[in-house]
């Protein structure tokens, strides 16, 4: 059975740095499972990618390598020090090689790491599933699935006494899960814990009889989950029949979802979320002051915006002008390696927060406010995650702003006081508004068209809200139009989907920048 979503799993978050969610959080995740696996000895590092997949294209310029370096070193995607994780890796003596190959992997996010030290060498299979999320699917060879959500603890042995190994820890280890993985002459015995086992139990079964190695991968997500894991509704039709009596608004639903989903109190759900806003509002304020990087295509504007706003030098519009303002802002900071949370992605950054918090400064509404409109927002991906996609590559960037649009319009319908009902219809017909919506970043870097969805999507959610809020009729029910997003996503040809072979990324301007910005400094 699928592990429901968690909206501080796979909707709000990852905390990060980084042009990408989907290559530099989860090729960090992805790092810091493999340094578990190798215990943290490692002096060797074979990175091969898929010559049709994304990451052949993109691993150096949207910070793949950058991620799993960190992740090899222990550090958090939030980690200040990641622009320089090569070095740091060199410096801990690890070799590192790279291969482009034609590995035929059906996912275009896909990882092979080998890692090796004098004494051993280990496989690793992962994939990037969107918005920071992964999955590890092989190890040695042996296909199992490692999501991160769980400490996992690992025996290696022989097929042989596997099966039997496997039925005699059923039986006598307290643990979440106990699961067999085989193929051909050896299996991984996986021990799913909350907590780590303890010293002397992970010692006893090391030294027990065919058992080769152990090693326990901790979890990398910041909500974990637990057998027979219930949750009230996964889709917005299931959500509006649960609370049919109530009449609760989109926040307070997504609250209590979370709380069964996370098996925390409500009160501790808003409370993460308001530490985010918390933080979103920071970003703001620095994107704001001036941001400065390097390697990027844009330099810093919000400011420029916001001083052309208050010099009444622009068209009147309202909050959507501040709304610009905060999106620019967002999206600067991600291009320059400051911190931000992907919501849904780090590519989609701006629009959701920058919405929000313009849309309830202008109200005067406050923090708590904001964290609940986010909440709201959060659900809605809870329901577009259980159905599609964050991963642009394989959706396109309807997967990404597209979603944000519509998590966006809900988040601003719950912030003037809305239904739940308004705010599904909102999100509804914001994201019929961008069906179709390709991925052609300009020289492998998050910024061109990126800004510019950002705040298509926010300009969109809010028009959608108003829509909803008036009584609009989306026509389209949520849920079907989450299914149409998703067929159509995966139905756009490879070349529009994030991979730089399509679009605006091969206009001749496009290839002037991209050479401009891969050549080498004089």
């Amino acid at each position: 059975m699928t592990t429901p979503p968690s909206i501080f799993n796979d909707v709000i978050g990852p905390v990060m740095r980084g042009p990408s969610s989907s290559h530099c959080a989860a090729a960090l995740r992805i790092g810091r499972l493999a340094r578990d696996l190798m215990d943290g000895r490692i002096e060797g590092l074979l990175m091969e990618f898929d010559a049709r997949g994304s990451l052949a294209f993109t691993h150096a310029s949207q910070g793949s390598d950058m991620g799993i370096f960190g992740g090899l070193l222990g550090w958090e995607a939030h980690d200040e020090r990641l622009l320089q994780s090569a070095a740091a890796l060199e410096r801990a003596g690890v070799t590192v090689a790279l291969r482009i190959g034609d590995f035929r992997d059906e996912h275009p996010n896909t990882y092979r790491l080998t890692l090796s030290n004098p004494r051993e060498t280990r496989r690793m299979i992962a994939h990037s599933t969107g918005g920071g999320m992964i999955a590890v699917v092989a190890i040695d060879g042996i296909p199992l699935s490692i999501k991160g959500d769980y400490f996992e603890t690992l025996l290696s042995v022989d097929a042989a006494v596997g099966t039997q190994l496997h039925a005699a820890l059923k039986r006598t280890v307290a643990a979440e899960e106990v699961l067999l993985h085989t193929d051909g002459d050896r299996s991984l015995v996986a021990i799913r814990t909350r907590e780590p086992l303890p010293g002397p139990a992970a010692s006893t079964l090391a030294g027990m009889p065919g058992v080769a190695w152990l090693r326990t991968l901790r979890p990398v997500l910041p909500v974990l989950s637990r057998r027979e894991l219930q949750v009230p509704f996964t889709t917005s039709r299931r959500m509006l029949e649960w609370d049919r009596d109530r009449r609760r608004d989109l926040a307070a639903l997504a609250a209590a979802y979370e709380s069964a989903r996370g098996g925390i109190p409500e009160a501790e759900v808003q409370t993460r979320m308001l530490a985010i806003v918390s933080l979103l509002r920071r970003s703001i304020a620095q994107g704001t002051a001036g941001t400065r990087f390097a390697d990027r295509i844009l330099g810093a504007q919000s400011a420029g915006f916001k001083a052309a706003m208050q010099n009444g030098a622009l068209l009147e519009a309202g909050m959507l002008n501040a709304m610009i303002h905060y999106v620019t802002a967002l999206m600067e900071v991600k291009s320059a390696m400051g911190v931000i949370v992907a919501a849904p992605t780090a590519g989609s950054c701006g629009a959701l927060p920058g919405a929000v918090i313009a849309a309830a400064e202008a109200m005067g509404r406050a923090e708590g406010e904001m964290a609940r409109a986010m909440l709201a927002a959060g659900m809605i991906g809870v329901f577009i995650a259980a159905r599609s996609t964050f991963a642009a590559e394989l959706c396109g960037c309807l997967a990404e702003c597209g979603a944000g649009s519509g998590m966006a319009a809900a988040a601003l319908v719950t912030l003037a006081g809305g239904s739940a009902q308004q705010a599904v219809d909102a999100a509804s017909m914001a994201i019929q508004n961008v069906l179709g919506m390709i991925c052609d970043p300009v020289a492998n870097r998050v910024e061109v068209p990126c800004l510019g969805r950002n705040v298509l999507a926010a300009s969109n959610a809010l028009a959608c809200a108003n829509m909803a809020l008036a009584g609009y009729d989306a026509v389209i029910p949520l849920d079907e139009v989450i299914e149409t997003m998703d067929r159509v996503g995966r139905n756009l040809p490879m070349e529009l989907r994030c991979t730089a072979l399509g679009g605006l990324a091969i206009t001749p301007a496009a290839k002037a920048v991209e050479k401009k910005l891969s050549a080498p400094e004089a």
